[in-house]
C-alpha cells in the first residue's frame, strides 16, 4: 500500500507538468514560423549581420531620424501577441485569442521588453475569464442584440485586461524575467550552466522538457538574443548531439530490432529534428541517461567556452534548424557543440551497451510503449524503431498496444466505407475478435484517436494529416482487397500475448509485413451524408439495427439496366431514387460529383454512386436502388455489373448496405445474381433486409 500512495501522486505530478508544457508548447509551437521569421531578419540585417540594412536593422538615422527597423517591433510587438492570441484561442476560440491579445499590450507597453512570459499568462487568461463572463448570459440575450452584447463585451473587458497587464502582471513579470535571467547570468559567470544538464536531459526523456524550454529557456534566451545578438539557451534543451551520440552506439554495439531501426531513427532525428525517437532507446536502459547527460554538459561548455549562441530558437531541433539560427560568429562553437555532444555522449553510451547485458530485441516494442504512455499519445515515427511501419514512411505509426479501433474513412461516409467496415468487421469477428471495433467516417470527422485508418487510395493523403498517430492502410477494393487479411493478421498479432523473445518479434514481422505491403492512410465515412460520427455503429453490431421497411422496395431494383456507360448508370441509379420521392435533382449532381473525386467502384462488379457530404440538404428520406447490367460497364477501367444507388439520413441505410456486403463478398452468391430471373430472388439475396 505503501508504494501504491508514493507512486500515484508522483505520476500525477509528471502528467501535470507534461499537460502544462504542452499547453506552452502549443502557443509557442504554431508561432515557430514567426520566429525563424524574426530571426533570418536580425542575423541577416542588424547592424552586426551578415547584410547590414538600416531601416531593416533599426540602427543609423533616415532624414534625421533614428531607424526603428522591423527587429524591434517585431519581438516586442508581433511575436508576444501572436503568442497571446493563439494561447487565448486555444482556451476559448477566436474570441478567447482577441481578448488575450488586448490584454496582453497592457504587459507590454507597462513592461518595455519582450513580454513572452506575460503573453502566456495574459492570453489564456483573457480567453478563460471571457468564455466565463460569456456564460453568464448565454441564453439570456435577446434576439438581434447577440452581436451588440458580444463586441462591447469583449472590448470592455479586453480593456479591463489591458490596464490590469499594465498595472499588476507586468510589474510581477518583468521581476520574475529580471530574476531568472541574474540566476542563468550566475551560472554562466561561474561555469556552472552546464550542470542544467542533469536536469533538462531526463526532463526531455519524461515529456517535461515543454514546461522548461517553452516556459523558461525560449523567453529568456530571446530577451538575451535582443540584447547581445545572441543566447546560448536555444541549445540547452534543442543540441541533437546527445541523442545523436546514443544512437550511433546502438548502431555499432546494440543488438538486434534496436540496431536495425538506429540508422532510420538517427536521421529522423538529427535532419528532422524529432528527437522522442531516440527516447526509447534510453528507456529500455536507463543508464543510458548518462550519456545524454554527459553529451548535453559537452555541448552547453563548449558553447560557453567558445561565447557561441543562436538568434532565435531552432524547433525542431534539428541540425538544419540550429544551423539556420547560429549567430554569424558562432558557427564554429555551434557546430563544435554537436560534435563534442555527440562524440562523448557515443564512448559513454558505447561503454554502457559493451558492459551490461540486454535482450535489445525483446524489450525495445515495450520501451517504446512506455515512452508513448508517458508522452500521452502514440507517436507519429516510432514505427522507424519498432519496423510496424517498414516500407511505408516515417508518417505510419507504431501500434502501441492491441489493436481495438478499426475506422474506414470515405469522403462522404455515405456508402464504400460502411460496406468495407461490414467486409471487415465481419472478417474480424469470424477470426474470433469480436470486440473490436469497425466503424466508418467522412475524412472530414476524423479524429486521431484510432489504432487503424483504411481508406481509398485516392484519399490516402487527406486521411494522414488528422490521423497521424494511427497505422495506415490504402486499398482500391472495398470489398475483396488483400489488405483485409493483412489487417486480421495484424489484429491477432496484436490482441495475442506475447511471450519473451518469441512473439514480440513475430508481431513487429507482421507489422512490418502488413505496412509495406499496402501502407497509407485512411479511414472511412462514419456518417451518411448527415449522420454524424457519433452515430457510428458500435463494434461487433450491425450498423444500423431497425431500417425503415422500404429503404429497398421491389420498384426500386431493375435487373436489365439502359445505361451502357458510367455517367448514365449514375443517372438511371439516381432517377430511381428521385421517383422515389427520396432525393430532389440536386442530388444526382452530386452523385456525380463524388464520382469525379473519388471512384465508387467496390469490387466483385459493384459499385454504389452517391452524393457528397454537402448533399445531405437534397435527401428527404433514405433508399436504395439495385440496377444489374449484365453485359457490364466500364466503371473506370473496371466492369460493373450492379449499380447500387444509395441515399441516407441517419444510418438507416447501413443495415442493407452490410447485407450488399455480405453478398458481394460471396462468389456464389454473386454467381446467383447474374443468373435471378426476377426481382424477388434478388430481394431475397439480400436478407429480407427490410424486414
Amino acid at each position: 500500500m505503501a508504494t501504491e500512495t508514493v507512486a500515484k501522486p508522483r505520476a500525477s505530478v509528471r502528467v501535470g507538468v507534461q499537460k502544462f508544457g504542452t499547453f506552452l508548447s502549443g502557443m509557442i509551437m504554431p508561432n515557430i514560423g514567426a520566429f525563424i521569421a524574426w530571426g533570418l531578419i536580425t542575423a541577416l540585417f542588424i547592424e552586426k549581420g551578415w547584410i547590414p540594412v538600416p531601416g531593416l536593422g533599426g540602427f543609423g538615422e533616415t532624414n534625421g531620424k533614428p531607424n526603428i527597423g522591423l527587429v524591434g517591433p517585431m519581438i516586442t510587438y508581433l511575436l508576444p501577441l501572436l503568442i497571446a492570441y493563439t494561447g487565448g484561442r486555444m482556451v476559448y476560440d477566436v474570441r478567447g485569442g482577441v481578448v488575450g491579445a488586448i490584454g496582453t499590450m497592457g504587459v507590454i507597453v507597462g513592461a518595455g521588453i519582450p513580454m513572452f512570459i506575460g503573453a502566456m499568462i495574459m492570453g489564456p487568461l483573457g480567453g478563460w475569464t471571457m468564455k466565463k463572463i460569456d456564460s453568464l448570459w448565454d441564453g439570456k440575450i435577446r434576439p438581434g442584440f447577440e452581436m451588440l452584447v458580444n463586441n462591447f463585451a469583449a472590448g470592455i473587458w479586453g480593456a479591463f485586461l489591458a490596464m490590469l497587464g499594465y498595472y499588476g502582471i507586468s510589474p510581477l513579470v518583468q521581476a520574475f524575467s529580471t530574476g531568472a535571467g541574474n540566476v542563468v547570468q550566475f551560472l554562466v559567470n561561474n561555469g556552472l550552466l552546464p550542470l542544467t544538464s542533469i536536469f533538462i536531459e531526463p526532463a526531455k526523456v519524461l515529456f517535461l522538457n515543454n514546461a522548461i524550454n517553452h516556459g523558461v529557456l525560449t523567453p529568456l534566451g530571446i530577451q538575451q538574443s535582443l540584447e547581445q545578438g545572441k543566447s546560448i539557451l536555444f541549445l540547452l534543451e534543442a543540441n541533437p548531439g546527445p541523442g545523436l551520440g546514443i544512437l550511433l552506439a546502438y548502431m555499432f554495439f546494440g543488438k538486434g530490432v534496436a540496431k536495425a531501426s538506429a540508422s532510420g531513427a538517427a536521421i529522423i532525428h538529427f535532419l528532422g529534428g524529432i528527437h522522442e525517437i531516440y527516447f526509447p532507446y534510453v528507456l529500455m536502459r536507463p543508464l543510458l541517461i548518462l550519456a545524454a547527460i554527459a553529451g548535453g554538459m559537452t555541448g552547453i561548455a563548449t558553447l560557453a567556452i567558445t561565447g557561441s549562441g543562436l538568434v532565435a530558437p531552432a524547433a525542431p531541433g534539428s541540425i538544419i534548424a540550429v544551423l539556420a539560427q547560429t549567430s554569424r560568429d558562432s558557427y564554429l562553437g555551434v557546430i563544435l557543440a554537436v560534435l563534442l555532444a555527440t562524440t562523448v555522449s557515443f564512448l559513454v553510451a558505447s561503454v554502457i551497451l559493451k558492459t551490461t547485458k540486454h535482450s535489445d530485441e525483446v524489450d525495445l516494442n515495450d520501451a517504446t510503449s512506455k515512452m508513448e504512455a508517458m508522452k500521452g499519445k502514440k507517436s507519429s515515427v516510432s514505427s522507424v524503431l519498432t519496423g510496424a511501419g517498414a516500407g511505408a514512411g516515417v508518417g505510419t505509426a507504431v501500434l502501441a498496444g492491441p489493436i481495438r479501433n478499426i475506422v474506414f474513412a470515405c469522403d462522404a461516409g455515405m456508402g464504400s466505407s460502411a460496406m468495407g467496415a461490414s467486409v471487415l468487421r465481419n472478417k474480424i469477428k469470424a477470426a474470433g475478435f469480436p470486440d473490436v471495433k469497425v466503424t466508418n467516417a467522412a475524412i472530414a470527422n476524423l479524429r486521431d484517436d484510432y489504432d487503424v485508418v483504411i481508406t481509398h487510395q485516392d484519399l490516402t493523403e487527406r486521411a494522414r494529416p488528422v490521423t497521424s498517430s494511427a497505422a495506415h492502410f490504402s486499398v482500391d477494393n472495398f470489398m475483396n482487397s488483400p489488405r483485409y487479411d493483412e489487417i486480421v493478421e495484424l489484429v491477432k498479432e496484436s490482441n495475442t500475448p506475447k511471450t519473451a523473445g518469441g512473439d514480440a518479434g513475430t508481431a513487429a514481422a507482421a507489422g512490418a509485413g502488413a505496412a509495406a505491403a499496402g501502407t497509407a492512410a485512411a479511414g472511412h465515412g462514419a456518417h451518411v451524408a448527415d449522420t454524424p460520427v457519433d452515430a457510428a455503429p458500435a463494434s461487433g453490431a450491425e450498423p444500423a439495427a431497425a431500417p425503415p421497411s422500404d429503404i429497398l422496395v421491389a420498384d426500386s431494383v431493375v435487373l436489365n439496366g439502359t445505361a451502357t456507360t458510367r455517367d448514365a448508370a449514375i443517372d438511371e441509379a439516381g432517377r430511381l431514387l428521385l421517383d422515389r420521392g427520396a432525393v430532389d435533382e440536386g442530388y444526382i449532381a452530386a452523385m456525380h460529383e463524388r464520382e469525379e473525386s473519388v471512384s465508387t467502384y467496390m469490387g466483385s462488379f459493384l459499385a454504389i454512386p452517391h452524393g457528397t457530404n454537402a448533399a445531405k440538404d437534397h435527401i428527404m428520406k433514405s433508399a436504395v436502388s439495385v440496377i444489374r447490367y449484365p453485359d457490364g460497364i466500364d466503371w473506370n477501367g473496371k466492369q460493373v455489373k450492379f449499380v447500387v444507388g444509395v441515399a441516407g439520413i441517419n444510418n438507416e441505410h447501413l443495415h442493407i448496405l452490410s447485407s450488399i456486403a455480405k453478398v458481394f463478398t460471396n462468389k456464389a452468391q454473386v454467381a446467383q445474381l447474374e443468373a435471378a430471373t426476377t426481382v424477388d430472388e434478388v430481394l431475397d439475396l439480400f436478407g429480407k433486409v427490410n424486414a
